[in-house]
């Protein structure tokens, strides 16, 4: 991994305003590069529509867009103008189902990788007589800096996804979220997957009300291997940053200058891990 700077964009979304959503991030996006220069930029879940959209589910497809689209265009177009990747979270309509996505584009305009959420908050799954649909492939990215893991919301709740894109190269991990649970579940999720498997994770959660009139809390957070949390949002509308440097030195803990000396991946013994417990 490359040293590269990283902000998290937490704003409020206006329920199924796509054109106007999307104008407000291009607004935020010129910010973040005007006071922080970042490589990689975050948006929170769902941001082009809110995440509960408060409408039937035939309606809802109506306006729910394919990928690419005029959304993931229009944030290409970003991403090329101010030479910076881009985490886009949004729904996707493809063959008559509705995905929740978090799509990579990187500074060249590009889609690099799309993933569709596999771990379903309850209300949102279609069976539960909401819109989504599960998706099933779990999704590393190759940027400039160093591999990337995609995953949104609940799916930070399973131990099981960050593991295996840890296995598969994720130095961080990028956690879009409309989280509505407790403060306490969202640090303590974010820096257990974080401390699990020693990597980044960027986690940024939205803020306001949405189509259903949930009401998010914000407090987006970048955590470090050591579980600290290196940039911390409030619950209103702004950005967090952090420039995430691999030539620092692993500690065991932050503040410090004891070495850590333990790797949870490389102590596994997997040699115990049988097919019965993994049911």
């Amino acid at each position: 991994m490359k040293k590269c700077r990283i902000c998290g964009i937490q704003i409020a979304a206006k329920p199924l305003a796509i054109e106007e959503n999307l104008t407000k991030m291009a607004v935020w996006t010129k910010k973040a590069v005007n006071e922080f220069h970042p490589d990689l930029i975050v948006f929170p879940e769902s941001c082009t529509t809110t995440f509960a959209p408060g409408i039937p589910y035939d309606a809802f497809l109506k306006i729910v867009e394919e990928v690419p689209g005029r959304s993931t265009d229009f944030v290409s177009r970003l991403c090329k103008q101010y030479n910076v990747d881009i985490v886009l979270p949004m729904y996707e309509k493809k063959d008559g189902k509705i995905y929740n996505d978090a799509i990579y584009i990187n500074k060249n305009g590009d889609i690099l990788g799309i993933y569709r959420k596999i771990h379903l908050f309850p209300t949102e799954r279609i069976e539960n007589g909401g819109w989504s649909t599960a998706g099933k492939d779990i999704v590393t990215i190759d940027t400039d800096f160093g591999k990337i893991g995609l995953m949104i919301c609940y799916d930070g709740d399973f131990p099981e996804l960050a593991r295996i894109l840890t296995i598969r190269g994720a130095e961080i991990i990028i956690r879009p979220s409309a989280l509505l649970r407790s403060f306490d579940i969202w640090d303590l999720t974010n820096k257990a997957r974080a401390y699990d498997n020693h990597i980044y994770m960027v986690s940024v959660n939205t803020v306001g009300p949405d189509g259903d009139a949930n009401y998010y809390f914000g407090h987006s957070m970048i955590v470090d291997p050591t579980a600290h949390k290196v940039a911390l949002a409030r619950g209103s509308e702004e950005i967090l940053f952090t420039e995430i440097d691999p030539e620092k030195e692993e500690t065991v803990s932050y503040g410090v200058s004891a070495k850590r000396k333990f790797d949870h991946l490389k102590d596994r013994n997997v040699g115990s891990y049988t097919d019965e417990l993994l049911k």
